[in-house]
């Protein structure tokens, strides 16, 4: 019958003669039943069964062998042996392997039936090969045994180092985060078995990143350590994580991944304006919504922590101009509102706000986040040419009236504040006949020929004001 030396199975020690032993690495033990083959009366065979099968509800497991991965060694691996009761050492039973990795992985010496291992063996790889025996008689072939079918298991030996499988990782977590804010989880994986002895428990350490960083030794989740850490003293962190197996306990393999962690921006910083006073000029003349110029307050934060919202508070020209925000370049451009005059006002004064609109609740202390500078905008004179006063003149004039009789006096002003003197003259696209004259310096405007209604009732005239300079 097929036995094993240290361990049994019941089933197949009822009506056979020969017995096989395997030979493992496990130390567990079974009696062995012995003696001739005793045909049972009925029902005898059985009862026997049940009681036998009984006894096998032990956590024995008769039908594998445990042999060690990764055997360096220049002679096979010895595995364990197979026998057979009606084996009496002479060479009459002939011991075959079939089935996985059988004459490749394993050799039987089939007069022996020893098993070796004659290539390495890597538990990561495989785990365990199902193979199956048979005792034959070697002069006649026949089957001395039943074919039976067991397990080489290959037991584990630390022989992997915990792998980051995802590194090298990047993360962020915000400035100012309190002290055991978590950043990310980083997971080693250990190809040994972690059913089998301290080859794959993984413990978890921070080679590099203190003291703003730790790391839980258990799960490999990375938290902030110190307080207060500023995006704008640093903003970049390099951190390398070690996982070592057995426990961390000396000898154990040990593995790295890198851990690049960014601050990212809270709104902790007030705007200032580098400069509290701003001198600007504008032409008198410039036309509404034209451009006077740019004010610009400093925020050290960035994105919508930095953005700046720009007003006019205070001055005697919140009338006269507006301001309006860049929101490309976060920048408050100050526009002409209404026109300006330079004989009217020469100058203005205004008190310009920069505020960040949005505000964290946490940080209002560090505040406040708004800031003020003054602008002065001188308005400059432009040479602006005469106007009449009125502009536009009707004179009714006899037909009969005499040759150079003034009819109108025209006049003209500077509207500068130098009042240069006024010359003027007609245009003569306006009087082809050249029926009036007017003085170039007085403005009086005079018949120059007879005016005869009924050759031309209606003459409508413009005159040319010029200052001279």
């Amino acid at each position: 019958m097929w036995t094993s030396g240290r361990m049994s199975n019941a089933k197949n020690l009822l009506g056979l003669g020969v017995s096989l032993y395997f030979w493992g690495l496990m130390d567990l033990t079974a009696t062995v039943l012995s003696g001739s083959a005793r045909p049972l009366a009925e029902g005898q065979e059985d009862n026997l069964s049940d009681k036998l099968h009984q006894r096998m509800k032990r956590s024995w497991v008769w039908n594998q062998f445990f042999v060690l991965e990764e055997y360096t060694g220049t002679d096979p691996l010895y595995v364990g042996k197979l026998h057979s009761d009606m084996d009496r050492g002479d060479g009459s039973i002939k011991y075959i392997l079939s089935g996985e990795g059988a004459g490749i992985v394993f050799t039987i010496d089939d007069t022996t039936g020893d098993i070796h291992a004659i290539q390495r063996l890597d538990r990561e790889e495989r785990s365990q090969y199902t193979l199956r025996a048979q005792a034959l008689d070697r002069r006649t072939g026949r089957p001395m045994e039943p074919e039976s079918e067991f397990i080489i298991k290959i037991q584990d030996i630390n022989d992997n180092e915990p792998k980051f499988l995802d590194g090298p990782y990047v993360a962020s977590v915000p400035e100012m985060s309190p002290v055991g804010t978590s950043v990310i989880q980083v997971t080693a994986t250990d190809a040994d078995d972690p059913t089998y002895g301290n080859s794959a428990r993984v413990v978890y350490s921070i080679l590099q990143g203190q003291p703003y960083f730790s790391v839980d030794s258990r799960t490999g989740l990375i938290r902030t350590a110190l307080m207060n850490m500023d995006r704008e003293a640093k903003d970049c962190y390099e951190v390398i994580i070690q996982a070592k197996d057995m426990g961390g306990q000396l000898g154990g393999l040990a593995g790295t991944t890198t851990v690049n962690i960014t601050l990212s921006d809270v709104n902790d910083n007030p705007p200032r304006f580098p400069q509290k006073h701003y001198q600007m000029s504008v032409l008198e003349s410039a036309p509404i919504s034209s451009t006077v110029g740019r004010v610009v307050a400093k925020d050290l934060d960035e994105g919508i922590n930095a953005e700046m919202k720009y007003s006019l508070v205070d001055g005697d020209g919140l009338d006269v101009f507006d301001i309006n925000t860049d929101p490309n370049y976060q920048v408050g451009i100050i526009t002409v509102r209404k026109p300006l005059s330079f004989e009217s006002k020469k100058s203005y004064t205004l008190k310009v706000e920069g505020a960040n609109p949005h505000l964290e609740m946490r940080f209002l202390n560090l505040g406040p986040f708004r800031d003020t500078t003054t602008v002065h905008i001188s308005v400059e004179d432009v040479d602006e040419p005469p106007v009449f006063e009125p502009s536009f003149y009707f004179v009714e004039v006899p037909e009969d009236v005499e040759i150079g009789t003034t009819i109108q006096m025209i006049s003209a002003k500077d509207p500068d504040v130098t009042n240069n003197s006024i010359r003027y003259s007609i245009d003569r696209s306006s009087d082809p006949g050249r029926f009036f004259y007017v003085d170039i310096t007085s403005g009086a405007l005079m018949t120059a020929r007879p005016l005869d209604r009924e050759d031309v009732s209606w003459h409508n005239i413009t005159v040319l004001a010029m200052e001279l300079s």
